[in-house]
């Protein structure tokens, strides 16, 4: 099944990782010396596809992706108290990436109905 899907399976792993850092920068906009997190997707999913990925990262090739490819994102407002979250970049890259997230949803919900038409003929 992960071969019919290709890198699409991992992609959708990967971006509900971000979509969990960005949900966590936005939880945490007034936090004291909090540290906005990001995910370079592309990276994760550089990492996560390398071969012998899961056996090298105890199995779980998502987990280390995400570890690996994630990064703290500088302020752009200087905060007093060292926070570096902007509350309005933050709803903006959670938007995108929601977007993102839905694509990369319905093209697998795509493959895996056709996949269901073929098996059952209908």
């Amino acid at each position: 099944m992960s071969d019919y899907l290709g890198i699409h399976g991992t992609a959708l792993a990967l971006r509900e990782q971000r979509l969990q850092l960005l949900a966590a920068n936005i939880a945490n906009a007034d936090t004291p010396h909090y540290q906005a997190q990001d995910l370079d997707f592309n990276g994760a999913l550089r990492l996560a596809l390398q071969p012998g990925a899961d056996l090298a990262s105890g199995g779980d090739a998502i987990t280390a992706a995400t570890q690996g490819a994630t990064y703290l994102r500088t302020g752009t407002q200087p905060s007093l108290d060292g926070n570096t979250v902007d509350g309005d970049r933050e709803n903006a890259a959670f938007a995108q990436a929601s977007l993102e997230y839905r694509a990369s949803l319905s093209f697998i919900e795509s493959k895996v109905r056709s996949m269901l038409t073929a098996i059952t003929g209908s």
